[in-house]
């Protein structure tokens, strides 16, 4: 059963909403310094419509002034949650695992492009703002873990951290549950992999190296630019370019298995960067290259044109025209066989330039397949809490 804290788990949740051309957009609001949208979208499970409403007492030309201006650094809210089953599974035959772990909801990063913003919905929280800014951390996810590893129903197979949130994001500098995670991972011999685009995931190289020695860890590193400027409004809170090309070089000096991705792709933006990304990436260390083209599910494509309109309004339409000649004349296509690289002759001729611009600095197209053989349940959450604890006396 798919689970709706992971936004590739449930097939119905990228059915496009999308008919035709795009509708014509209000005016895009001010951007929220250090974040990727200053727009509190309505999610699609909202009953409450709300419109701005002339007194005549100039209530309404003062919103417009106030909508106008640039406002504050909103600030960030880590919302605490004891979280009851913590593997969610997948279905989604473009998908390539099936099950996952996200010890947090919401990502800090800001990307605006995400294509899990929608699962705040479910929160009743807004995909825009409150993606980046109302943080769900998962508490007991070490914990959690335990139990469902300990599991006589669980057949041991590789597990992905990461996949609707970055676990490396901000605030795991404090919380450390991803850190915690980890730990139960590589004391059972669970094989993962993990997607991130933060440098901070160096922090744990000793288990990763640990578990690489093993074969029971992949990386994935993603790699979305090598342009700062660009870094700073297509994904702010992310670690920069050079960070992550930085993490790669440890990782692999370690004996991690890194590849990068280069996703998503998107036309006109940072599309021209592609060989360049690949070149660096693989200099860096990285063994192998994947890619996907930027999908925009649900409130992701208002979010993702208002951002268009805000930074490239010249080429704001070429990008939209780009996308929508990728899926069939919409903006989005939800069907499995090319939601995630398009079709067509764009579509064709970016999977040419990735295919040939990886095999040119030697980067591979497959990963290891990792290895379930050393697998032991973890010891059980009380005898954990028992042995920390430790004696009085």
């Amino acid at each position: 059963m798919s689970s709706p804290t992971d936004s590739r788990a449930d097939p119905s949740f990228d059915a496009s909403c999308d008919a035709g051309r795009d509708a014509p957009l209000p005016p895009p609001p001010a951007a929220a310094r250090g974040r990727g949208t200053g727009w509190q979208v309505v999610h699609r499970f909202e009953r409450r419509a709300r419109e701005a409403y002339d007194d005549g007492w100039g209530a309404l030309d003062q919103a417009v002034q106030e909508e106008q201006a640039e406002p504050l650094a909103p600030h960030t809210e880590v919302l605490e949650e004891r979280a009851g089953e913590i593997l969610a599974r997948n279905d989604s035959p473009d998908v390539p695992f099936e099950v996952s772990i996200n010890p947090y909801r919401g990502c800090e990063h800001g990307c605006i492009y995400c294509y899990a913003r929608p699962t705040h919905g479910y929160l009743n929280l807004s995909p825009g703002l409150d993606f980046e800014t109302k943080i769900v951390a998962k508490m007991n996810a070490a914990k959690r873990l335990r139990v469902a590893l300990r599991r006589p129903s669980w057949t041991p197979q590789s597990i992905n951290l990461g996949s609707a949130t970055d676990a490396y994001q901000p605030v795991e500098r404090r919380l450390r549950l991803t850190r915690g995670v980890l730990e139960v991972l590589h004391e059972a011999g669970q094989p993962v992999s993990i997607v991130t685009k933060s440098g901070g995931i160096v922090r744990d190289v000793d288990l990763l190296a640990d578990m690489a020695a093993r074969r029971q860890v992949l990386v994935f590193i993603s790699v979305t630019t090598l342009d700062n400027a660009l870094s700073r409004i297509l994904e702010p809170r992310a670690a920069a370019p050079q960070r992550r090309l930085a993490a790669i070089r440890r990782l692999a000096d370690a004996g991690v298995w890194v590849g990068v991705n280069v996703a998503p792709i998107i036309p006109f933006v940072n599309e021209p960067e592609i060989e360049q990304i690949l070149a660096a990436a693989a200099q860096a260390g990285a063994r192998s290259a994947h890619w996907t083209v930027v999908r925009l599910p649900w409130e992701v494509k208002p979010l993702f044109q208002h951002w268009l309109a805000q930074h490239f309004p010249d080429r704001a339409e070429r990008v939209m025209a780009r996308l929508r000649e990728m899926r069939g004349g919409r903006a989005y296509d939800a069907d499995f066989r090319h939601r995630m690289k398009g079709e067509g002759t764009w579509a064709q001729l970016i999977r040419q330039r990735v295919e040939k611009g990886a095999a040119r600095v030697g980067l591979l197209r497959e990963t290891p397949v990792l290895d379930t053989s050393g697998f032991c349940p973890p010891r059980a959450p009380q005898a954990v809490g028992a042995s920390e604890q430790g004696s009085l006396f």
